[in-house]
């Protein structure tokens, strides 16, 4: 459980979408409700004045839909960590918004363990990505790069590499290794770096379809 109170704001205009979230995050002690919205300007107002933790907002919004919304708000330079919550599945879409700055993805459809973990996940500065869409992406990004990149990494950055592309998070990372979560976080910034790529998603799908597992195996 994290050490404080996360701020969370739900941005949907179904009530029985609203309803039901609620609901799901009621039952988390370390989860608060602080503010919801049906429409899209008014969302970019009351984040504005709230400064909620999280934003879990829907792709369809009136006013603004999920993807002006979030470009506007990143445009304003908000920091708020954004989940887009919807039913949108298609692989172009969902690059869209990790290019417009969301910090997670997740289907409507999912368990409510999930939408848990994602925004416990994005508060604690990581990014997250709906399992149900990990093979679809994958497939998505499988591109002709060669593996050369692999060979600019250390061995312990290959490493946490793979872990990242199992869905490890930093601190699981650490346990797996025996080092501490602040090493792990150090490694994750500099093969980051080195593979050019924007954040801990494009890096797993990039690892998967170079077959890291067959590269390296800890």
């Amino acid at each position: 459980m994290s050490d404080s109170i996360i701020r969370v704001m739900i941005a949907d205009d179904y009530e029985i979408i609203r309803e039901g979230i609620k609901r799901v995050l009621s039952y988390e002690d370390d989860i608060k409700i602080v503010a919801e919205s049906v429409d899209g300007h008014d969302v970019i107002n009351q984040v504005e004045f709230l400064k909620p933790d999280v934003l879990l907002l829907d792709m369809s919004m009136p006013g603004h839909n999920g993807l002006e919304i979030l470009r506007l708000l990143r445009k304003q330079g908000d920091n708020t960590k954004v989940i887009m919550l919807t039913v949108e599945r298609g692989a172009d879409i969902i690059n869209q918004a990790i290019e417009f700055g969301a910090d997670g993805y997740v289907v409507k459809e999912s368990t409510t363990a999930e939408i848990v973990e994602a925004i416990h996940s994005v508060y604690n500065g990581q990014k997250y990505l709906d399992k149900s869409l990990i093979d679809m992406m994958f497939k998505k990004y499988q591109e002709p790069k060669d593996q050369s990149v692999f060979r600019e990494l250390s061995k312990r950055e290959l490493q946490i590499l793979y872990y990242i592309s199992k869905g490890f998070s930093n601190k699981e990372i650490a346990e797996e290794l025996y080092v501490s979560e602040k090493t792990v976080k150090n490694n994750v910034t500099k093969l980051l770096r080195k593979m050019e790529v924007k954040d801990r998603v494009h890096a797993a799908i990039f690892a998967v379809t170079h077959h890291i597992d067959q590269y390296l195996k800890p």
